[in-house]
């Protein structure tokens, strides 16, 4: 079904667009209901398969594991950092451009038939630390257990994620229905056009440098692994939530890695904490509306103690919609100087962007991936080869 599942969602997306017009409002507002409804299960479901993922692989890995995770950490803040920087230079370039952003008018957008939702019994990061710290620990005190165990949560891992996968479609037609009802594409096209371009090639043209740095600046191989990558890029633009879109994500990030144990590591504890798309979205709009509010820009040093906050904050993301924005407004306010006005602002362009944010989040999250096996690649001995 994965092959498949580039062009079933594609065709989900075309039909939406095509029919919307045709559909009642609501049917529209049922399948809305419906795709939150799913959503809901998925977001229910993902902290114990992110729990079984982590113990399995780091059970797996074993006394190596404490090294491979303090890499990934490591690796992720620098991966952070360097596009929050990288940020700086395209963010001083728009604020001396002569541009002026609005804040879109407020509509009445479509709204769900019925609410449910599932409570939130533990956080994704709770689940992520549990199963990296349990992991090692049982592996080094009773390794026979944690083979048992880590074979018992390989059946449950793969039902699951076959599960969500089945519910992706069906998921995508009642965000990618709000979307186009709200006229939110029509916002995108023609009233930020030129930020969003400039959002856009900031993004993708760093992520796909990663892409041909892992792949050795080889061409087909780097068009390959974009396309690996492709089912779960549409299924993060159509949710807007890279968590949502966890499963697709890990399975093109292993078919890139030639399904090496590491990545099962990777994937899981980057969703949350591992976004480049956010770390040029926000610095990048938090430049074109200070601009707009005649804030001054502020000097690098400024920026530098910026990042270390915004870097940190980071660990705390959720990654859903919005949720990227809102844990980083107290530290636009503290360390740039947004007033209200201005947070209200940067909220709205960040909720109107969210499904090419999250997007660039997930690919760029598969091509740290693909880093990361790579570097560890080059530090394999025979001993450790076997592990991973």
């Amino acid at each position: 079904m994965f092959k498949k599942m580039p062009f079933i969602l594609l065709t989900v997306i075309l039909l939406v667009v095509l029919l919307e017009r045709f559909i009642p409002v609501a049917l529209l507002s049922f399948f809305y209901a419906l795709s939150l409804t799913i959503k809901s299960v998925i977001i229910f479901l993902l902290p114990a398969v992110i729990f079984m993922l982590l113990f399995k692989t780091t059970a797996g890995l074993s006394g190596k594991a404490t090294k491979i995770i303090f890499l990934l950490l490591l690796g992720i803040c620098c991966s952070n950092f360097i596009s929050t920087l990288i940020s700086y230079v395209i963010g001083s370039g728009i604020y001396h451009l002569d541009l002026s952003i609005n804040l879109p008018k407020d509509s009445i957008g479509l709204a769900p038939a019925w609410a449910f939702s599932l409570p939130k019994l533990i956080g994704n990061d709770i689940a992520m630390f549990s199963g990296l710290i349990l992991g090692i620990t049982l592996s080094l005190a009773k390794p026979k257990w944690a083979e048992t165990i880590s074979a018992g949560f390989d059946k449950y891992i793969g039902l699951a994620l076959k599960f969500i996968l089945c519910l992706i479609p069906l998921f995508i037609i009642g965000f990618m229905g709000k979307l186009i009802h709200d006229k939110v594409i029509e916002s995108i096209l023609y009233d930020y056009a030129l930020i969003f371009l400039l959002v856009a090639l900031a993004q993708y043209g760093y992520i796909f440098f990663i892409y041909l740095l892992a792949n050795g600046f080889k061409f087909i191989p780097f068009v390959t692994s974009i396309k690996n990558m492709i089912p779960a890029a549409i299924a993060g633009f159509g949710s807007m939530s890279s968590a949502a879109a966890l499963p697709l994500t890990l399975i093109g990030a292993e078919k890139n890695t030639n399904q090496s144990p590491l990545t099962r590591l990777v994937i899981p504890t980057t969703v949350n904490i591992h976004l480049i798309g956010d770390c040029f979205a926000i610095p990048i709009f938090a430049f074109a509306i200070m601009k707009s509010f005649g804030v001054t820009d502020p000097s690098f040093l400024s920026y530098l103690s910026f990042a270390f906050y915004f870097v940190l904050a980071k660990f705390s993301v959720a990654a859903i919609p919005g949720g990227g924005i809102i844990v980083m407004l107290p530290i636009l306010e503290s360390q740039l100087g947004f007033t209200a006005e201005m947070a209200s602002l940067i909220t709205a362009l960040y909720i109107l962007f969210d499904p090419i944010i999250t997007t660039a989040n997930i690919c760029g999250n598969g091509a740290f991936a693909m880093l990361i096996n790579k570097i560890a690649s080059l530090k394999k001995t025979p001993k450790t080869a076997q592990i991973i």
